[in-house]
C-alpha cells in the first residue's frame, strides 16, 4: 500500500505526527502533488478538495485543515464511488460536522495525530519541579487577568505562554520539564497539542475550559458546543467552566497535587502515543479495502 501526502497545508505538528504514524505502519509514502496520484493507493489531502471521480480506484483522505466548519467546497469531492473520507482529530469536532449533514457528502472519521512522547517527556528523577505556567489562547483578557491577579496576590510566580503572541517551543519544553503544574485558559481545541505536550511531560493541568465556540475572544462563531480538552480524564488534572468555580477547583487541584493523584503522562501514552494513533489510521485504511 503506497501513501501519498499532498501537502498544500499541513500543520507542522500534524505533519511530524503523520510521518511517525505511517512509518509505524510500515507504509511506503511520499510527499508530492496531484501529478503523482496515479502512482499511489492512498492520497491524503489535509487542506484541499479534489474531484475523486477522476481516480475511482484510488482512496482519498481529506482534512482536517480545510476549514473550521463545512463549506460548499466539499461538494466538489463528488464521492459517488465511496472512495473518500474526511478526518477530524476528536469526537466533538467530528460530531459538529456530522450534525451539519456532512456525511451525506463524505463519511467523517476520527483520527488524532500522535504526540511526540520522546521529545515531550519528564526529566528522570526530577523532584525539583517548582515552576508554574499559564497557557493562554484567544480568551477574554478579563478572564486571564482574574487568574493572574489571584496568582500575584498569593505570591505564586508563573510564566505565561500565549498562542497568539507566539513563543519558542524550546522555552515551553524547558518550562514543562521544571513545572509543578500549569493553568490553561484556552478556547476551543480540536486536538490541543500544547496541552497534550504538557501532559506528556507529566505536568498536571488546571483548565478553564470552554463550552461553546463563541467563547473564543473576538470571534463571531455561533453558540456551537465545543471543548478546550478533547482528550482528557481525571489523571490529567481538573477542569472548570465558570469564574466562580475557580477558587474551589484550585484548592482541590493543589490538594490532589500534594497527594500525587494525577498521572497525566500515563493518559497520553495510553491514548495519543504513536502506536495508538497509527492503529486508528490503520482502521481507516482497512475500511477502504
Amino acid at each position: 500500500m503506497k501513501f501519498l501526502i499532498i501537502d498544500s497545508f499541513l500543520h507542522h505538528k500534524n505533519e511530524e505526527a503523520l510521518h511517525r504514524m505511517v512509518n509505524k505502519l510500515g507504509l511506503f509514502y511520499n510527499v508530492g502533488n496531484e501529478d503523482d496520484i496515479i502512482d499511489y493507493d492512498i492520497i491524503y489531502m489535509p487542506s484541499t478538495i479534489y474531484d475523486v471521480t477522476k481516480y475511482p480506484n484510488k482512496k482519498f483522505i481529506f482534512g482536517p485543515h480545510l476549514s473550521v466548519f463545512p463549506t460548499k467546497e466539499l461538494l466538489k469531492i463528488n464521492n459517488v464511488h465511496k472512495n473518500s473520507v474526511y478526518i477530524q482529530p476528536s469526537e466533538w469536532a467530528a460530531d459538529v460536522w456530522k450534525s451539519m449533514g456532512v456525511e451525506r457528502i463524505i463519511p467523517i472519521k476520527i483520527l488524532p495525530f500522535c504526540v511526540n512522547t520522546e521529545k515531550f517527556k519528564p526529566i528522570d528523577n526530577n523532584n525539583d519541579r517548582d515552576e508554574v505556567f499559564i497557557y493562554t489562547k484567544r480568551r477574554n483578557p478579563k478572564e486571564i487577568s482574574m487568574i493572574e491577579k489571584f496568582l500575584n496576590n498569593n505570591k505564586i510566580k508563573y510564566r505565561r505562554f500565549d498562542y497568539v503572541n507566539g513563543y519558542k517551543e524550546e522555552e515551553y519544553l524547558n518550562c514543562l520539564k521544571k513545572a509543578e503544574y500549569g493553568i490553561i485558559i484556552d478556547a476551543h481545541e480540536s486536538q490541543g497539542f500544547a496541552i497534550e505536550e504538557a501532559l506528556s511531560c507529566d505536568v498536571p493541568l488546571l483548565v478553564w475550559s470552554t463550552k461553546t465556540m463563541n467563547q473564543e475572544y473576538g470571534s463571531r462563531y455561533d453558540n456551537i458546543r465545543c471543548t478546550t480538552v478533547p482528550y482528557w480524564d481525571n489523571n490529567c488534572g481538573e477542569c472548570f467552566y465558570n469564574s466562580d468555580e475557580f477558587n474551589y477547583k484550585f484548592m482541590l487541584f493543589k490538594e490532589n497535587l500534594l497527594n500525587k493523584k494525577y498521572k497525566p503522562r500515563e493518559f497520553i501514552l495510553k491514548n495519543l502515543h504513536t502506536d495508538n494513533c497509527a492503529d486508528r489510521l490503520k482502521e481507516i485504511l482497512d475500511g477502504f479495502f
